[in-house]
């Protein structure tokens, strides 16, 4: 009876190992490290295999992998070149160790948390319009204010979230300054609207939240069993995304320490970067693979029943003893030495006459087509929907297994696939054309079942949108290539990690069609670096490209100038607006971007007519009625900004955002039950929004009710220990009720608001102008004198001064202030109001 519980590929795997022949002083070499103790003298915890393609890496590594599990216990993962970021990376290595009863489940949590924190961020309106897939934008969004005054009102798009993880997209034209101010928006925004000050943080910087529970849990695994082993092959490709991530995890220790039974096996072309690596390169063991020596491939041969010399002789010239060359050939067992021909034709060549049956012979070159292959993609390749030669074909020598799914050797692939555009170019578009057609009606049939804005955020549907791509590219490189690169434009909607995907991409198709621009442009995505600025300089390279539409111009300039925004840059990113505006008048989502980057630098005025833009282009869309009405309340135009925030909850009632936004209009309006209903409604809705909460907090304080709104400012302190604002807020009311712990209060409400204005920008002036205000509180006249010049010497906004003297104002009515110090600060600022 046939063993139970062995899989297909379990059992393929344990075939070819079976057969594993040379490469035995490499093997041994790994081998005596895991007899060794760790720790002990020759021992090593970190290894890099590197090698042309073709000589092997793969099959030893693998072969390392089994030796580790069934020899010596370790449990091990495998990542390849289908991750593209390090919190990927973590996300297989968790998979795969779960699987052998060693999950790490605390990270496996905090992950999922990331991601659906992550699809909060980007579906909710926190900042610009979620990523779309033909240019609709999202809703806007409201975010927290940055006045500490009693009459703070809502923001309009603080930021975009197209940022995360990891802050990756800022203009390479913005300093460091701007890029901390970026992200200390983003910060505050997603402080408001998550739960926590951590969920923010996960959101922004996941690598740094996420590694050390990683690391924690994955030497709690090392505690339990002889070793861990994990292996990144094809380390090339993702050496770019990984590089300073490992080295700050197996060698700086920045996420804390993992036990040296934790073993790493990097597997690639070429050597390690030494600007990443630096002076970690000299604890490194590295293995250099070179084809085969001839006693190697004359082993191999022998193993496979090849012993016949005068076709060993041929097999040697013919491969080149190119490892993988070697072993294709000799697993076809040709009997005659004119059967492999002339050593001029290529060993594929060779190899594609040895079997015998056309039907196969054909399968093997039409499944060299797809990137990857699966049952479903075999079918469609060799056009018969009920072809069930699938488990041959996997069993191949050169097709390698590759989670669920299998692929051609790249060494094997690329010549078939030369054969085959050389031998019938007519043929090779209708092939590649059938499959973009499978492709396409997978991908459509996935739609069905998602949302219309949902289509990106499937990793399933992107995995289907990018194959059909490639086969587009692949039958019609320049009929193709302009829609390629509207789909790379809206990569960058996306993220690094999806962008690098299609790059990669489009770098293979030129590759397989000998389409050099198309190559080269593929190359020039990938190499706009992994800092801050990689989604501005991939959309400038985009931008350059002569044959990008016009509709495609747009939607890049309007990401870029999301990009500018985020990063602070907002003559940037006016600049790519205006542009975006200039081939499309009417694109909504580039007219509400403008709004909100004027809304930003406080040009109310022109941020009114861009949303009212905005408005006439979508009249049904909650964003922009929320967004106009933000800017009315502002302006302390009420009744305009409730028509507004009325209109748009009856298109949304669910959004807690805009239902606060109205009660922050009430609450101007010293109609405090409404505001009180609002709020609680809001809080109801998401009870996490740190802003929400304060807010109600400050509404009760109006209403005298101090000890309900000590209540809400110390929970919004709770959720974000940050939020200068609630921190004031609440030093206000413990001294208004007498309470102990008033002054301490005080003194953290001035660190707070210190904090802020320490950077520069807008923020900072902000923060200047409530460092004034917490002074005169304290009081600390001194200081407060002082801080006035300071103030007026950074703001360059008419209702910044307004929002002091209305704090001011606030606080003369709630406190005991002597008016013999405060009344020329109030003089001071009312000067420079009027010269204003």
């Amino acid at each position: 009876m046939a063993e139970r519980g062995v899989s297909r590929a379990e059992f393929i795997r344990r075939r070819r190992e079976s057969d594993f022949v040379g490469r035995r002083d490499e093997v041994g070499v790994f081998q005596a490290n895991l007899e060794r103790v760790a720790g002990a003298d020759g021992f090593e915890f970190l290894f890099h295999v590197h090698g042309i393609a073709g000589a092997g890496k793969t099959s030893l590594v693998r072969q390392w992998d089994t030796r580790a599990r069934d020899h010596y216990g370790a449990v091990t993962a495998f990542v390849d070149d289908d991750v593209h970021s390090a919190v990927e990376a973590m996300a297989a290595v968790s998979e795969q160790l779960g699987r052998q009863g060693c999950g790490l489940k605390g990270f496996d949590k905090l992950l999922a948390t990331y991601h659906q924190r992550r699809h909060e961020a980007e579906t909710t309106a926190l900042g610009a319009p979620a990523a779309e897939t033909d240019g609709a934008p999202a809703p806007a969004s409201v975010s927290v204010s940055v006045s500490v005054s009693s009459t703070v009102a809502t923001q309009v798009g603080l930021v975009g979230l197209s940022m995360v993880p990891g802050l990756a997209p800022f203009t390479s034209a913005v300093d460091a300054k701007q890029v901390t101010q970026g992200a200390d928006r983003l910060r505050a925004a997603l402080s408001s609207r998550f739960r926590s000050h951590d969920d923010a943080q996960l959101v922004l910087s996941p690598v740094q939240v996420l590694t050390p529970v990683f690391a924690r849990e994955l030497a709690e695994v090392a505690q339990r069993v002889p070793w861990v082993v994990l292996f990144f092959d094809t380390y090339e490709q993702t050496a770019p995304v990984l590089d300073s991530w490992l080295r700050g995890l197996l060698v700086e220790g920045d996420y804390g320490s993992l036990p040296l039974n934790v073993i790493v096996v990097l597997s690639g072309q070429g050597r390690l970067d030494a600007r990443g690596w630096g002076d970690c390169l000299g604890m490194i063991d590295e293995v250099p693979l070179d084809v085969f020596t001839e006693d190697e491939a004359r082993q191999l041969l022998a193993a496979k029943g090849i012993t016949d010399e005068r076709l060993v002789e041929v097999i040697l010239e013919v491969s080149g003893r190119l490892p993988v060359l070697v072993d294709a050939l000799a697993q076809t067992r040709p009997s005659d030495p004119a059967a492999v021909g002339d050593p001029a034709d290529t060993a594929v060549e060779r190899f594609l006459k040895w079997i015998a049956d056309p039907a196969e012979r054909a399968a093997v070159l039409s499944c060299a087509l797809p990137l990857q292959l699966n049952e479903d993609i075999y079918r469609a390749a060799v056009g018969d929907p009920e072809a069930t030669g699938y488990p041959w074909l996997r069993s191949l020598s050169f097709v390698i297994d590759q989670a669920g799914r299998c692929r051609y050797h790249q060494v094997v692939r690329g010549p078939m696939l030369r054969v085959q555009r050389a031998a019938s170019p007519t043929q090779w578009s209708r092939d590649h054309t059938r499959l973009a057609d499978a492709f396409r009606q997978w991908r459509q049939t996935l739609e069905a079942t998602l949302t219309a804005d949902g289509h990106w955020d499937d990793p399933h549907w992107r995995d289907l949108r990018l194959n059909q791509t490639y086969h587009q590219l692949c039958a019609q490189p320049h009929k193709a290539l302009p829609d390629a690169i509207h789909e790379s434009v809206q990569a960058c909607d996306h993220g690094e990690a999806t962008l690098r995907r299609w790059a990669q991409t489009l770098t293979q198709a030129g590759q397989d069609t000998n389409t050099p621009t198309l190559t080269q442009l593929g190359q020039n995505l990938q190499d706009t670096g992994t800092d801050a600025s990689f989604l501005i300089a991939a959309l400038t390279q985009l931008l350059t490209i002569p044959v990008i539409t016009s509709t495609t111009r747009t939607l890049a300039y309007t990401i870029r100038g999301r990009e500018h925004r985020n990063a602070g840059a907002y003559e940037a990113a006016l600049a790519d607006y205006n542009t975006a505006l200039a081939h499309n008048p009417d694109y909504e989502r580039a007219v509400w971007g403008r709004g909100t980057t004027y809304w930003l630098m406080d040009q109310y005025q022109e941020a009114l007519n861009d949303y009212n833009r905005a408005v006439e282009l979508k009249p049904e869309d909650a964003g922009n009625l929320a967004s106009r009405g933000a800017v009315y309340e502002r302006l302390t135009r009420y009744d305009e900004a409730l028509t507004d925030f009325n209109h748009a909850i009856q298109l949304d009632p669910h959004q807690a955002w805009v239902i606060a936004g109205r009660g922050q209009t009430y609450r101007s309006l010293g109609r405090y039950d409404d505001a009180l209903t609002d709020f609680n409604h809001a809080i109801q809705l998401d009870p996490h929004r740190a802003w929400d909460i304060a807010s109600r907090g400050q509404t009760y304080q109006s209403l005298r009710r101090y000890d309900d709104a000590l209540t809400d400012f110390n929970h919004a302190i709770q959720l974000d220990p940050d939020q200068a604002w609630a921190i004031y807020e609440s030093a206000v009311v413990l001294r208004l009720l007498g309470y102990e712990g008033a002054a301490e209060r005080w003194n953290r409400a001035v660190e707070a608001v210190q904090a802020e204005a320490a950077g520069e920008g807008r923020k900072a002036v902000w923060a200047a102008g409530n460092l004034l205000v917490v002074l005169c509180g304290l009081p600390d006249w001194q200081r407060a004198q002082e801080q006035v010049d300071v103030f007026l010497s950074a703001c360059t906004s008419r209702h910044q001064i307004k929002e002091v003297l209305n704090d001011l104002a606030d606080l003369r009515g709630a406190l005991s202030v002597d008016a013999s110090q405060l009344d020329p600060i109030v003089s001071r600022l009312e000067a420079a109001l009027s010269q204003s």
